[in-house]
């Protein structure tokens, strides 16, 4: 046991933890073991998603349905030749990447949570993280930027097909024993 204090607004408040209390924590209030994470899955999983993501966005943004980034207005955007830069391709990819690990590293944590099977298990995954995520945050867009609702609806359906589908491919990839 360690006893630690912590200085709030001027009051010393001293806490009384157990040893590796936050991993019992952790693992006990989500009913996990991270010991039992398939590291080479979970690596996998992350990797075949965030490649289906950036070939998905390409292929819907910036071919099918480019066309919608030339609705009004259109100086929101940056231009294509800043777009295609190296740094800015880097660092997307290296985002895209991070979000393709996280997605897959909370799908593990709440696995258990969730109904289904298999790819139908990742795909009701998907769909939660879209509404909370993707839905909540494009969905308000009009209320505090410039940008056609054209663009909002389409990014809104953009997003539930990809996390569907990267929600299926998690679920096929990433099992545990039940």
């Amino acid at each position: 046991m360690r006893k630690i204090k912590i200085n709030f607004l001027s009051v010393n408040i001293y806490v009384i933890i157990k040893e590796r209390s936050f991993y019992n924590l952790l693992t006990n209030s989500l009913n996990i073991n991270l010991k039992t994470m398939k590291t080479g899955k979970i690596i996998s999983a992350s990797i075949i998603i965030w490649i289906v993501g950036s070939v998905f966005g390409w292929l819907t943004c910036g071919w099918l349905f480019n066309w919608v980034y030339t609705l009004s207005p259109t100086y929101i955007w940056k231009d294509a030749s800043m777009m295609m830069s190296a740094s800015n391709m880097i660092g997307s990819f290296l985002v895209g990447l991070m979000v393709s690990i996280i997605f897959v590293l909370v799908y593990t944590l709440i696995y258990k949570a969730l109904p289904g099977k298999g790819a139908v298990k990742g795909m009701t995954y998907g769909f939660i993280i879209w509404t909370v995520s993707a839905l909540s945050g494009i969905l308000s867009m009009p209320f505090y930027m410039n940008i056609a609702t054209t663009v909002v609806i389409y990014w809104i359906i953009q997003a539930l097909v990809l996390n569907l589908i990267n929600g299926a491919i998690v679920g096929a990839i990433y099992k545990e024993k039940e």
